[in-house]
């Protein structure tokens, strides 16, 4: 049976990225002084303003308006013709403090405060709000990534690197792919429709362009043997993409969430991930979901794994762990279940210990997917916990 399947993904330069940036490189600073800071950054962008929120709660003093400018500058919105640009753009700042009602909860979890804990075991942080998170893998791509979302990524990856390295120098920040994967019985075969909108200059002429993104962009980022005589191209399909960031469109923090993670392939819980300390397990949760799914079938044990947590605010333990392997699994679910809750601590202290989440390692992962990163060395990508999953499951 065939199926089709699309993913989309979108350049550092789209308005909803400038802000998941900015408030991901407003998160790395605190960490950088304050590992222990508690943070919920948000992001607001339009036509000349920045507006940035949240609550903060941190002893170190971070320059947001400085922070801001940086980001907008590295992606490349340099120059007040564009609409927007670092030097010329309003940066606006309200930061309260976290509540107290849920810090008390964060800070001492429902077990410690019932002495369920005892003094060996991790500090008793409870999960800084309730909610259900999701994480995947697959063996479609080596990085364990569903296909589309995988292609659609390299597609923007490598329209900022043209557009950086000068090879099309009439291309500006903003920009999307999205690709549609022809899959058979659940295989993927073949890539039917690429569709790429890439912000130029008003120089810029539409069929040279067209011509060099199939070449410079689409020839490199797309492996040969899934194109074919009848791949279709949507190269700028309006015809001018002029006016783009946030001249064009407003940008918000956490609006683009299924390009963070999987595409659409996976479930999502509906939070967002950036600009949120390792206490909120919109985050964390989230990265230990990816990390458990991606060991499952990095062992062998399943060809597509979905791994669902959910949380209660305050309370450490997860509230259901469930591992689903869409008939693919080749041991028992329920022992393999069983393996990953000996193998995995999934209190929200221990995701932060063993995934590393007090260093400032953020604004890497707010373009481009936080998850099947190749050019980050990312702990929730590691493939570590095999040997003991496989030890598990014998046992």
């Amino acid at each position: 049976m065939k199926k089709f399947f699309t993913s989309e993904s979108v350049t550092e330069g789209h308005p909803d990225k400038i802000a998941d940036q900015i408030s991901d490189a407003i998160l790395d600073a605190i960490l950088e002084k304050d590992p222990n800071a508690r943070v919920a950054c948000e992001t607001f962008l339009t036509t000349g303003m920045v507006f940035i929120s949240g609550e903060i709660s941190t002893s170190c003093y971070v320059d947001m308006p400085k922070i801001a400018r940086g980001v907008i500058h590295d992606i490349g919105y340099n120059d007040a013709r564009q609409g927007f640009d670092y030097k010329t753009s309003a940066v606006i700042t309200a930061i309260g403090e976290q509540s107290p009602d849920i810090a008390q909860g964060v800070d001492c979890a429902l077990e410690a405060r019932e002495g369920a804990m005892s003094d060996e075991e991790i500090e008793a942080i409870g999960a800084g709000d309730q909610g259900m998170m999701f994480g995947y893998a697959s063996d479609e791509t080596p990085t364990l990534m569903p296909l589309p979302i995988y292609l659609s990524h390299r597609l923007t990856r490598r329209l900022t690197e043209v557009r950086k390295n000068g090879t099309l120098d009439y291309l500006l920040p903003d920009g999307k792919s999205q690709v549609t994967v022809e899959y058979e019985d659940g295989t993927p075969r073949r890539v039917d429709t690429i569709v790429i909108s890439a912000q130029h200059t008003d120089a810029a002429n539409l069929d040279q362009l067209r011509e060099d993104i199939i070449d410079q962009v689409v020839k490199v980022a797309i492996p040969a043997d899934l194109l074919d005589d009848q791949t279709q191209y949507f190269i700028n399909p309006t015809g001018r993409f002029v006016i783009g960031g946030p001249q064009g469109d407003a940008g918000l923090t956490g609006r683009k969430i299924i390009v963070d993670t999987y595409g659409g392939m996976a479930r999502h819980g509906g939070g967002a991930l950036s600009g949120k300390d390792g206490t909120k397990v919109d985050r964390s949760g989230a990265y230990a979901a990816r990390y458990v799914a991606k060991n499952i079938v990095a062992a062998g044990f399943a060809k597509r794994c979905e791994v669902q947590l959910a949380y209660a605010i305050g309370v450490a333990r997860p509230m259901s762990v469930l591992v689903e392997t869409f008939g693919t699994a080749t041991v028992d679910e329920e022992k393999l279940a069983q393996a990953v809750m000996t193998v995995f601590d999934l209190r929200p202290a221990a995701i932060i210990r063993d995934l590393e989440l007090r260093r400032p390692i953020f604004r890497a992962c707010a373009a481009y997917g936080h998850f099947g990163r190749e050019d980050l060395d990312l702990p929730w990508e590691r493939t570590d916990r095999v040997d003991a999953l496989k030890e598990a499951v014998k046992g």
